[in-house]
Parts: structure tokens; C-alpha cells; sequence
């Protein structure tokens, strides 16, 4: 009965193991990316959905230009508020994400909106789309990406690259690629430290974009420069940043974001003028949801690929074990026994010989 008893524990305890070797390295690689359902959240939702992130700058210096019966061209001074919020395009995915990156992409469009909070005015906006890597998040190469924004009214060629809205599932203490829209580019964004967001533990990372010229067109240059510097015949619009990014390591997701921006107007004579000045910060209602989100995630994937494979391969070896000590002990019990047998027969044997 032990052997019995020992060889199903055994059987179970291999049964164990090999489900948690499936859910180490089948499984979890599979949860540790963007899923092609993940779509905007709803009233009821908290995680596994896409909310907008909003961010504020407040007392900020920015241009606001307006046309209509009343134009506006001018320099003007209060609190900004930065809206970016995120579509899935399921339809794209499916039929653009052919050949290497079927099942490996997605298509996002995203939507950034700044309005004057005194106001309620638009100041600017833009949209892209883009497509990114299900894993890394970073942009992969699509023939139909676009940005559009205060450029042309058409769609601009652009080249995405790097990270844009996320970073990658596991991310590593490193330095990685950010893509920043005003220069059309990525450039290295560097792994400071590890800091605590509400509880959560996060990665900080620093991208600093020193003083570097803009590609502004000549209409929109000169334009500029004959509300703002009268008298100059040429110049040029500077842009500088440091943005700092707080991520969730675990699942990549962005806690807190903060931009230090600036734009300034400098003419070939006379003073520069600043077209933007402001340190946008995520608000705090947009950092509790991905402190939420991050959260929920974060669980998620590590039952899948740490909790769960280890539970299940402590559970195994003991069972394992526990079927090995039952087989052996039932065997030498059977052996005993049968021993025993021998020895009772042969006395009786001799008993019967002597009589």
C-alpha cells in the first residue's frame, strides 16, 4: 500500500514540476506583454486599461496663437494642463502587423492636448501613430507612422524610435532610447535611482535635452520674429528639457512624469523672447491610477512567472521526495515480509522433518 501510496505522490510531485516549468517559461513570457485587448478604461475600471495622463504646469510663460475675427499673437503667463491619452487601432493591428511583427506589434494612436486652465483654451495639440514592440514598448520600424501637430495640417514624415508611452515589461537598471517629439528623435535617457512612489517601488530615469535649434519653417520663423523682434532678419527658435520618468519596473508602466521645458525665440538682433517656460508635473489623481494599475499588474505577472512556478516546484520536490521515501519503505516492508515468510516455512519445514 506505501509503494502504492508513494508512486502517485511521486507521479504528482513530476506532474507539479512540469506545470511550473510551463508557467516559468511558456506562460509568463506571454503575460509579461501588451495584451491585443487592452483598450480605453471604463467608470468601473481600475487596471488593465488605458487612462489618460494628465499633467499641469502651473504659472507657466507659453505663446498662444489664435486666429478668427479676433486673432492673437502673444506671450501670455498661467497654469497649462497637458492631456495625453492613448487608442488601441485593433483594426490596423490586425491588418498591418503582417509578416515580422504579426504578433509581435500593436498600433496606438496618441492624442496630446494642451489647454489654458484660466481659460480653457487650446494652446496646442497633436496626434501620431505609431507602432510598438508587445514586450519592449519601444517603437518598431511601420511604413505608416505619422506625427502631426503645429506643422503642417498633412501628417509629417517621422521616424519613431525608442520608448514613447511605456517602458519595458522587466525593466533594467540602465540607460535606454526616449523618443521626444519637438526633436523628432531618441536620444539616451539615463537610470538614475530607485525611489518610492506611494508605496510602489519605482525606477527614476533623467533625460536631458540641452539648448538645440528647432527645424521651424521660414513661414513660421518669420512670422515669429515680426510680432516678437522687429527689425531682426533672421533667427531661430532653442528648445531644452529634462525630463524625468518614474517607472514601475515590473510591468514598465509610467508613475510620475515630469518636463522642464523651455522654447525660446532668438532673433539675429535684439532680445530673445520665451515661447514656453514650464515644468509640467503629473497630477496627483494621474499618479495614484498608475500607482493602482502598475500595481495590479505587477502582481499579476509575478504569480505568473515567480509565485506560481516556485510554489508549484517547492510542492513538486517535497512530493518527489515524499513518493520516493513511501516506494523505498513499501519495498523494504514487501521484502521483509517476504523474508519472514521464508523463514516461518522453512522452520515449519524443519519442524515436520524432525517429527
Amino acid at each position: 500500500m506505501r509503494a502504492r501510496w508513494g508512486a502517485l505522490l511521486f507521479g504528482i510531485g513530476i506532474f507539479a514540476v512540469v506545470i511550473a516549468a510551463g508557467c516559468a517559461f511558456y506562460v509568463a513570457p506571454r503575460v509579461a506583454q501588451l495584451p491585443y485587448d487592452l483598450a480605453l478604461c471604463k467608470p468601473d475600471q481600475s487596471s488593465g486599461c488605458l487612462r489618460p495622463s494628465v499633467a499641469e504646469a502651473k504659472g507657466a510663460k507659453f505663446l498662444q496663437t489664435k486666429g478668427g475675427d479676433d486673432p492673437v499673437v502673444a506671450i501670455q503667463t498661467g497654469d497649462l494642463r497637458s492631456t495625453i491619452e492613448i487608442v488601441p487601432q485593433a483594426d490596423l493591428t490586425n491588418t498591418e502587423m503582417t509578416g515580422d511583427l504579426a504578433g509581435k506589434a500593436l498600433v496606438w494612436n496618441g492624442y496630446g492636448t494642451v489647454t489654458w486652465l484660466q481659460t480653457g483654451e487650446m494652446i496646442s495639440q497633436y496626434k501620431a501613430g505609431i507602432a510598438i514592440d508587445r514586450k519592449t514598448a519601444a517603437a518598431v520600424d511601420w511604413s505608416d507612422q505619422f506625427l502631426q501637430d503645429a506643422g503642417p495640417d498633412a501628417p509629417s514624415a517621422v521616424n519613431f524610435s525608442g520608448q514613447l508611452y511605456k517602458f519595458p515589461f522587466g525593466t533594467q537598471k540602465k540607460d535606454y532610447e526616449y523618443f521626444d517629439r519637438d526633436l523628432r528623435k531618441a536620444m539616451p535617457i539615463k537610470y538614475e535611482a530607485a525611489e518610492e512612489i506611494n508605496g510602489l517601488e519605482t525606477y527614476k530615469f533623467v533625460q536631458t535635452i540641452p539648448e538645440t535649434p528647432l527645424n521651424f519653417s521660414e513661414e513660421r520663423l518669420s512670422g515669429l520674429l515680426s510680432r516678437f523682434a522687429e527689425g531682426a532678419t533672421g533667427g531661430q527658435v532653442n528648445y531644452s528639457n529634462t525630463r524625468t520618468i518614474w517607472v514601475e519596473p515590473v510591468s514598465g508602466t509610467f508613475i510620475k512624469v515630469q518636463e522642464q521645458q523651455k522654447k525660446t525665440l532668438v532673433p539675429d538682433t535684439g532680445a530673445p523672447t520665451d515661447l514656453l517656460d514650464g515644468t509640467f508635473v503629473y497630477t496627483d489623481q494621474t499618479i495614484a491610477n498608475n500607482v493602482k494599475s502598475a500595481g495590479d499588474t505587477k502582481s499579476g505577472v509575478q504569480m505568473i512567472s515567480r509565485n506560481l512556478p516556485i510554489g508549484l516546484a517547492v510542492l513538486g520536490a517535497i512530493l518527489l521526495i515524499l513518493g520516493l521515501v513511501l516506494v523505498t519503505s513499501g519495498r523494504r516492508r514487501t521484502a521483509a515480509a517476504a523474508r519472514h515468510r521464508t523463514e516461518e516455512i522453512e522452520a515449519d519445514t524443519d519442524a515436520d522433518a524432525k517429527a
